[in-house]
């Protein structure tokens, strides 16, 4: 099932069920109890948000051996974890903000986990009864500040610079997820999640032992090769076989 945060005209955002190519409301909590109402908006009428607006954002670094290889860097032992602020979300076809400080801004396609179930200490072979969904993410990374600051805080952190989207699909095996990036229709990135060197189930239990997961918060579990710079006037499409294109254009930050 795809849930959907959304506006109609004027209307205050709100969450909602996509049926084919129609929108429903959704009465209640997703995360709890809810009732879904009948599909009766056209899906083009509709303008989607951000799905979630996440408690906390927890990133893992390195999670692919090809991208570690592009940067040189060593495969870490354990998920190398960072944070997002959620400041930082937009959803589908929001603009990306270049900002001043940084003269390297780049992409990276990402499976996003939603949590549904509160949990610590989750065990690997109870991790996924803790998702709720998945949806798409794109991890924008200042890289010359990333290499600058030696810890990624400022590199990863501006506002904008999380895209999520465009929905949450409920109904997703992450284990084989077929992962792409396109900057103005060139492709940049493709792999599958099969190759991540933590799976999902792995990162939860680790992220778990450390801090508690609550409902809608997010977890980035990586990206592929492949990496490149965004600049003015790009448009940045990341897309999840099973979940959908994630769209977003590319803007430098006026003042």
């Amino acid at each position: 099932m795809k849930f959907i945060r959304y506006q109609f005209k004027s209307q205050a955002p709100r969450f909602g069920w996509i049926y084919e190519d129609r929108v429903g409301p959704v009465e209640g909590e997703p995360f709890g109890e809810y009732r879904r109402l009948e599909v009766e908006t056209p899906l083009s009428e509709v303008r989607l948000l951000t799905p979630i607006l996440p408690g906390k954002i927890i990133c893992v670094g390195r999670n692919y051996v090809e991208h570690a290889r592009e940067h040189d860097a060593e495969v870490p032992e354990y998920p190398l974890l960072f944070m997002k602020p959620p400041s930082s979300v937009i959803g589908p076809d929001e603009t990306i903000y270049l900002p001043p400080q940084s003269m390297q801004v780049e992409h990276e396609v990402e499976l996003a986990v939603i949590i549904g179930k509160p949990g610590r200490w989750i065990r690997p072979d109870d991790a996924l009864s803790h998702v709720f969904g998945y949806t798409m993410a794109n991890d924008v990374t200042a890289r010359d500040l990333q290499r600058k600051d030696g810890q990624w805080t400022r590199a990863k952190g501006f506002d904008t610079f999380c895209p999520l989207g465009p929905w949450i699909e409920t109904d997703l095996d992450p284990a084989d997820v077929l992962l792409s990036c396109r900057v103005n229709g060139e492709m940049r990135q493709m792999s599958s999640t099969r190759e991540m060197v933590f799976t999902v189930q792995q990162l939860i239990a680790y992220i778990s032992s450390i801090m508690t997961l609550n409902p809608g918060d997010v977890l980035l579990t990586g990206t592929p090769a492949g990496v490149g710079p965004l600049v003015e006037n790009d448009v940045v499409e990341c897309h999840g076989e099973g979940i959908g294109v994630l769209s977003n254009s590319i803007l430098s930050q006026k003042f």
